[in-house]
């Protein structure tokens, strides 16, 4: 590390800190922009001033801007070059939630389509 390293105060989120001050700091940013999303969230779940249906948008809106929170401030994800093993154990895990979550979903359909009673089952109910 070159002495104007050293004397730069300006730190990225994600990046290791130096102090133990820089990196408290950083977490109460962190926890403060958590804070405001999340109280954001309520409030536009349960204002009337918003468009009935934009409030599902403005929800994923804010749920993306979170995730982005906590990977950066919290999880120390950036686009550095010793930061690929974490970005590719992250792609890993969301791939997983993904595969689980349409895997449920399509057994969860078929299930539907096939288990479900018979329409001569339901006409004989019907007639009697």
């Amino acid at each position: 590390m070159t002495e104007q390293d050293r004397q730069r105060p300006d730190v990225a989120p994600g990046e290791p800190h130096d102090s133990l001050m820089s990196e408290t700091i950083s977490y109460v940013v962190g926890l403060g922009f958590a804070l405001i999303l999340t109280g954001l969230s309520f409030w536009v779940a349960s204002t009337p001033l918003l468009w009935g249906p934009g409030v599902a948008t403005g929800l994923v809106v804010l749920a993306i801007a979170q995730m982005g929170v906590h990977l950066v401030f919290f999880l120390h994800i950036t686009s550095g070059p010793d930061n690929a093993n974490n970005v590719l154990a992250l792609a890993f895990g969301v791939l997983i939630v993904f595969l689980v979550m349409i895997g449920t979903i399509w057994i969860m359909g078929h299930m539907n389509a096939n288990m479900g009673v018979g329409a001569d089952l339901m006409n004989l109910q019907m007639q009697h």
